[in-house]
């Protein structure tokens, strides 16, 4: 019996990526296994292969069609940015940040999530002095996401090309990050980052108040930001 369609296009794709792009496979049977690859009606070649490697071959197919749609994906689209100002209460138990640190962190975070490189975060009114700790420490936020679409007019709203790329918050990623900040993470996922353009949240974060023994920090995401710059040699290049 033939192979259907879709076995046999997944059989020759993967055939091509073994090194034999430049010919054509013409002949699969199914009970034989057997494939004869032609190059301008001229027979090149003819093997048997076992069904365990056809099913490796198969497999292999699958995974180069995965690779092709993850770089379809991440091929760049038309954004426009968006300006957000916000007053960030630390509202924690477990860790105390004084204002100007709480202002670095945050501004960290906002990086990691893909906002503008142009972020202001600032101490916000604090009780306690510069890099003392702050039981009600505040950070007043201004900064620019980027969301998809290049619909809007405007000189402000000129689209700019945007990826979506993959985003982790854990311990040490971004290095400054440590599992005392993961009631800041918990509050900045459900204040700050719904600013954003985000698809296939994962969070696992579960803090423990009082205590960093037992919690988790893992936070995961696709945040829709600024295209890496393309270097004027390549794109001259083009």
């Amino acid at each position: 019996m033939a192979w259907n369609f879709p076995e046999r296009a997944a059989l020759y794709s993967a055939v091509f990526a073994t090194g034999v792009s430049k010919y054509r496979v013409i002949g699969v049977s199914r009970a034989s296994k057997v494939v004869r690859v032609f190059e301008i009606g001229k027979r090149i070649r003819s093997w048997k292969r076992p069904a365990c490697c056809v099913t490796a071959i198969l497999v292999s197919s699958v995974a180069a069609q995965a690779a092709v749609a993850a770089a379809a994906a991440a091929a760049p689209e038309p954004g426009i940015w968006q300006q957000h100002q916000y007053s960030f209460a630390f509202l924690g138990f477990t860790s105390t940040y004084s204002c100007d640190g709480l202002a670095d962190k945050l501004k960290v975070l906002l990086l990691a999530a893909g906002a503008r490189a142009d972020v202001k975060s600032t101490p916000g009114a604090c009780a306690a002095e510069f890099g003392r700790p702050d039981k009600f420490a505040r950070a007043d936020l201004s900064f620019y996401t980027l969301v998809p679409g290049g619909s809007a007019t405007g000189a402000a709203a000129t689209p700019v090309q945007g990826v979506w790329r993959s985003v982790d918050f854990e311990p040490h990623e971004p290095r400054e990050l440590g599992i005392g900040d993961c009631e800041l993470v918990e509050q900045f996922r459900d204040s700050v980052l719904p600013m954003f353009a985000t698809r296939n949240l994962d969070s696992h974060t579960t803090c423990i108040p009082h205590e960093e023994s037992g919690s988790t920090l893992a936070l995961k995401f696709e945040a829709f930001a600024a295209a890496p710059a393309v270097p004027a040699v390549a794109a001259a290049a083009h």
